[in-house]
């Protein structure tokens, strides 16, 4: 058997293990062991590359950075940050109609600046929002849908942990990247609330405007929300000014939100131990994946099927749009059985160099390199809401009990007609995600 044939069936075997819902994690240590194994045809071999696997990833300075940063997120949920975020935004909008739904997206744009995920945004949000949109009688699928989507607003938004972890797999500037996203990451949060708008236009019935909040109120929760946001200016700016490293940033971030927590939102001794324990899990379930990826990156490495998958898309005559459109196709039939994470650390490897051989718009090798992983991340949280996984769907279903899964789904499917037109948008204009990288120049 040949390696790129070899590659081809751990692929197969390991598409088999998801369906069979193996933990993705395991499933690609699995895998990864079984090829190395199969390819050299020698146990020592294998023996020897375990025996370093695990302290060469696990050892790099520049992980430290996701414990700090997902900390970062468990102290502003755990410490009523969200809430200060919602009253902020829909003290200035619930007057509207749609104006609640289009709060709760701001406030997830808002969240995910200090969380870097997006499944704790939607959770946390759909918490806070959730009973402020069926008391002011919006219908099931708006209310869920908004919510859903919104949620992936949290890995769009910079900070953002699988932005961090492409980072580490392509020697990327973790700092470019985060400046990277914040236009594309804006751009995605109003497109989700001109959706709302055009819902309720349609509908004026699914999202009723709610009574207006006076101004003394409205300059009562900007004072509330204006620490929130010096974090985030501090972390993002720190980074890329040069400030700080990325590890510091998120050191200063974190003890800022866990100051606030404790200051503004009464965190105690019960709220510390939950954000240290969600941190420690949510750190224990990456780094196994990471651990997962790293073996089945070495077996197919050892195949040669990544290099040769980009040595045949360059030398096929192929246009390089079409072979963009085609590898995004193929994240977003991923995203039906694997979660955000796991498409990065399993494609990007493959991928990278597929697209970094490419000609874009004579774009350098550093301008392709963060286009490419603003775009990969987009289409990659498209998977968190799309049928038939969609994990933040089911979250937000799971807390709004009295609404059905079909309702969820339905109210998702505008979004993600938002979604389509943004990664368009982003797929022809690479400037939109490079704009600021060159305004300010680090």
């Amino acid at each position: 058997m040949s390696g790129s044939a070899g590659g081809l069936w751990m692929f197969a075997s390991l598409m088999l293990l998801l369906v069979l819902r193996m933990p993705i994690g395991i499933a690609m240590f699995i895998v990864g062991a079984g090829g190395y194994l199969a390819l050299v045809g020698d146990i020592m071999p294998l023996l020897n590359s375990l025996k370093n696997l695990a302290y060469a990833r696990l050892s790099n300075y520049d992980l430290v950075v996701i414990p700090l940063f997902l900390l970062m997120g468990q102290f502003a949920t755990h410490g009523g940050l969200s809430k200060a975020l919602f009253r902020f935004v829909a003290a200035f909008l619930g007057h509207r109609k749609g104006g609640v739904a289009i709060a709760a997206i701001g406030a997830c744009a808002g969240f995910g600046a200090i969380c870097g995920s997006s499944l704790a945004t939607a959770a946390t949000m759909g918490q806070v929002a959730l009973p402020e949109l069926r008391r002011a009688g919006y219908s099931g699928a708006l209310a869920t849908g908004a919510l859903a989507a919104g949620g992936t607003l949290g890995i769009l938004i910079p900070p953002s942990v699988p932005l961090v972890i492409y980072a580490i797999l392509t020697q990327e500037s973790i700092g470019k990247l985060f400046v990277a996203a914040v236009l594309p990451g804006i751009i995605a949060m109003l497109g989700y609330m001109l959706v709302v708008r055009i819902v309720v236009g349609l509908d004026p019935a699914a999202g009723p405007a709610g009574p207006r909040t006076n101004w003394r109120e409205r300059l009562s929760s900007l004072l509330a929300v204006l620490p929130v946001l010096l974090v985030f200016v501090v972390v993002i700016v720190g980074i890329y000014g040069g400030w700080a490293n990325p590890t510091e940033a998120a050191a200063i971030g974190a003890a800022a939100c866990g100051l606030l927590a404790v200051v503004t939102g009464g965190m105690r001794r019960d709220g510390l131990m939950e954000s240290l324990l969600g941190t420690a899990q949510a750190t224990a379930m990456i780094f196994l994946v990471l651990l997962g990826a790293d073996m089945l990156n070495s077996a197919l490495a050892l195949s040669q099927l990544p290099s040769e998958l980009a040595a045949w898309v360059r030398d096929s005559g192929l246009s390089p749009l079409l072979v963009m459109a085609t590898i995004l196709l193929i994240y977003l039939l991923l995203g039906c059985v694997m979660d955000s994470l796991a498409m990065i650390l399993l494609t990007i490897p493959i991928f990278y160099p597929m697209v970094m051989g490419l000609d874009f718009w004579d774009l350098s090798q550093t301008d392709k390199s963060l286009w490419f992983g603003i775009l990969a991340l987009m289409v990659v949280e498209i998977g968190l809401v799309h049928p038939p996984v969609g994990m933040n769907v089911y979250i937000i279903n799971r807390l709004a009990r009295d609404v059905p899964l079909i309702e969820t789904f339905k109210g998702v499917i505008p979004f993600l007609l938002s979604d389509l037109v943004r990664i368009v948008l982003l797929l022809l204009f690479p400037g939109i995600s490079l704009y600021l990288v060159h305004t300010f120049p680090p």
